[in-house]
């Protein structure tokens, strides 16, 4: 008998669950959440110099060096690094209109910029290097118009707009002459 009992109770309980009613509401299910990190940029392939004729082997090190026409500015890839520009005269200072007058240097002291740097991640910045990182005598003229585009930087001189370069993950970079500095990069058109 207390087999039975324990058997109706168990049937009782199945039973119990097994009635509930489903309510189908007809409701649509949520859409999707919107992805917030935007694709990389695309770039063109059309004005590519061949990267085997810039690259260079200093202090043990290989890099991507060129210089600009006018022979002002020298600038480099440091693979799986950064990229930047010294001037090529090796001047304490950019001489860039907008670039601060004073940055600190590897010490936190204030020292005047001699470089614009942009690394794998965040954006340009103008830094007081205590090695000429990018300026090389050995670089090679960039001409203009050409692109050199290498361990996911690329970097191109225009007549009009100067030199300019980018990390083609991000999309971060900077254009700079003479005449002023953007934080953005300018393409080849």
């Amino acid at each position: 008998m207390k087999a039975c009992l324990v058997m109706l109770a168990a049937a009782a309980a199945l039973s119990g669950c097994a009635s509930r009613t489903v309510v189908n509401t007809d409701d649509a299910a949520p859409p999707p959440p919107a992805s917030t990190t935007a694709p990389p940029p695309q770039y063109s392939t059309a004005n590519l110099v061949d990267a085997g004729d810039y690259l260079l082997d200093v202090d043990g090190r290989r890099g991507y060096y060129f210089s600009t026409p006018s022979g002002r500015w020298r600038c480099a890839i440091l693979p799986r690094d950064r990229a930047g520009c010294q001037p090529a005269d090796g001047a304490s200072a950019m001489g860039v209109t907008g670039a601060p007058e004073e940055v600190p240097d590897a010490t936190g002291a204030a020292a005047a910029p001699n470089a614009l740097v942009l690394g794998q991640n965040g954006d340009a910045q103008f830094a007081a290097l205590a090695q000429p990182d990018f300026a090389q005598s050995a670089a090679v003229v960039l001409p203009f118009g050409k692109v050199l585009a290498v361990a996911g930087f690329r970097c191109n001189v225009q007549e009009q707009s100067g030199v300019s370069c980018v990390r083609e993950l991000t999309g971060r970079g900077f254009t700079f002459s003479a005449e002023g500095y953007t934080p953005q990069y300018t393409d080849v058109p």
